[in-house]
């Protein structure tokens, strides 16, 4: 069992919610998210405050298949009644997969070696009653240009300056750190099949709105609104108005994050 210098253990937990009704993951002053309402019930079972680290800062509506965070507590609670205790308390959109005693220095977040996004995109007519909040409901009574789109997936793949594929508002802020705004990604697929289009993209890290910026590009592709050349332009640092629209949070899903 691990221990921190205060005698804590650091627990790693995958989890997975429907985002639909929380305002983003990290805890926020005036509105319901994720984090605060697992540290409530964290506390509940724990018998002291937590505060928990999470693997991402998803966004209002945005949904996790996959999703970890590390806590420390002094309790002697098991892994496997961790996770029965904690899904009594949660909500029926938020559920505990697997609990584990982790190193000391564990951290989900900057332990994260790569994470897997998927982009769902609903194209039929008629719209789906049961997938309400968990797709993107896009209706374009002309087929897509798959050809151009599949050329394009290509182009994204590597490391490039993502500039053109950051939230505007959060550029500044994200230029001034290490990292700056050069991402590396390791795949990009697309599947599609009667009523749905699904993007999968997975890298070592993504930018704020990065993926949702990116469907909205392919999706200008598909429809003629861009070309394969204009989005090897957007990749070389272009500003913000060079790459498509930011498509909506309900379809966007953390897949899985590795470490």
């Amino acid at each position: 069992m691990s221990k921190d210098i205060e005698g804590k253990r650091n627990l790693k937990v995958m989890i997975s919610y429907n985002g639909a009704a929380y305002h983003g993951f990290q805890r926020q002053a005036n509105a319901v998210t994720v984090q605060q309402t697992l540290e409530a019930a964290l506390a509940k079972l724990l018998g002291h405050d937590v505060v928990i680290i999470g693997c991402s800062r998803t966004d209002a509506g945005v949904h996790a298949r996959e999703f970890c965070f590390n806590a420390r507590t002094s309790s002697a609670i098991p892994c496997d009644g961790f996770v029965r205790g904690l899904n009594a308390l949660l909500p029926c959109d938020i559920a505990v997969h697997s609990c584990e005693d982790a190193p000391d220095t564990f951290h989900a977040r900057y332990d994260a070696v790569a994470k897997e996004y998927d982009y769902v995109i609903h194209t039929s007519s008629v719209r789906d009653v049961f997938s309400r909040d968990l797709v993107y409901r896009y209706c374009n009574n002309r087929s897509f240009n798959l050809k151009n789109m599949n050329e394009s997936t290509k182009l994204f793949v590597g490391e490039h300056d993502f500039s053109a594929y950051c939230k505007a508002e959060s550029l500044e802020l994200t230029r001034a750190k290490k990292r700056g705004t050069i991402r590396n990604v390791h795949d990009l697929q697309l599947s599609v099949d009667d009523e749905r289009l699904t993007i999968v993209i997975a890298g070592d890290g993504f930018l704020h709105n990065m993926v949702r910026i990116i469907a909205g590009t392919l999706l200008y592709v598909g429809e003629g609104k861009m070309s394969v050349e204009d989005v090897r332009q957007s990749l070389d640092g272009g500003c913000r108005e060079s790459a498509g629209k930011t498509l909506p949070a309900c379809g966007l899903y953390l897949n899985r994050v590795v470490y």
